[in-house]
């Protein structure tokens, strides 16, 4: 029994990183992706999650660059790059 709570515990905690990370999106982005009207920032929810990761590693290297994407997408390794894309991206 303690084993599955252990467990359910640590999927909690994942889940959470997640929502963390891609929360830090909204900011500019708006939540879900979705910009408030009239905003300059590009509405990123109609990315794949795979599509969103390739621009945000574009953005990393720089091989794309923005505003601020390019140094923001710096600060976060790999991995937090592939969750982000994960959370916020399309599913289908």
């Amino acid at each position: 029994m303690f084993a599955a709570t252990a467990s359910a515990q640590d999927i909690q905690a994942q889940r959470l990183y997640a929502q963390s990370l891609a929360a830090t999106c909204a900011n500019c982005h708006g939540t879900n992706g979705v910009s408030a009207p009239g905003a300059t920032m590009p509405v990123i929810n109609q990315l794949t999650s795979s599509a969103m990761y390739e621009q945000l590693q574009a953005y990393k290297t720089g091989a794309r660059t923005g505003t601020i994407m390019h140094q923001l997408a710096k600060g976060y390794t790999d991995e937090q790059l592939k969750i982000i894309a994960d959370v916020l991206g399309k599913k289908n």
